[in-house]
């Protein structure tokens, strides 16, 4: 019976490592709830200090990657169309150009956004560049978390 959930946990893990990437799939909480799957195998598996830890971790992951992206394209002098480009550009380069349209539509959207504003190339380049930064950092910060919690399950299951 524990072989289900250890399988189950580490479908959550590899999920969890995906929705680094994928934006449709919720990467950190998937991996936390791979943690907290291994407490039904053996509820000596974590202290819950390192649950809650975690738990406040991923929390504060989540959140920041809405807002890291945002604040990339702000920072670089983007307006309310280039935010909203960067997110469009986002979901349809998922779909249009797998896996580089993950990369290249948020930069894409952003640009996009920006001379519908009625700023210049230069200026719509500078904010899809901001926006391409912030999605990298939020995805390099997301990432980040789900293996290190994923380093921990695979360390619980060994």
């Amino acid at each position: 019976m524990d072989w289900i959930w250890i399988t189950l946990g580490v479908v959550l893990t590899v999920a969890g490592i995906a929705g680094c990437i994928l934006p449709f799939i919720p990467g950190p909480p998937l991996s936390y709830i791979a943690l907290v799957v291994l407490l039904i195998v053996d509820k000596n598996t974590f202290t819950s200090q390192f649950l809650i830890a975690w738990f406040l971790v991923t929390i504060a992951v989540t959140l920041l990657d809405y807002y890291v992206p945002v604040w990339g394209t702000r920072k670089f002098g983007g307006s309310s169309k280039g935010v909203w480009g960067a997110t469009i550009g986002l979901v349809a380069g998922i779909f249009i150009f797998p896996p580089f349209g993950i990369i290249a539509g948020p930069f894409l959207g952003a640009f996009v956004g920006e001379l519908i504003e009625g700023k210049d190339t230069q200026a719509a380049l500078r904010s899809g560049f901001g926006s391409f930064i912030g999605f990298i950092a939020g995805t390099v910060m997301k990432l980040s978390v789900s293996v290190i919690m994923a380093f921990y399950f695979i360390r619980a299951v060994i």
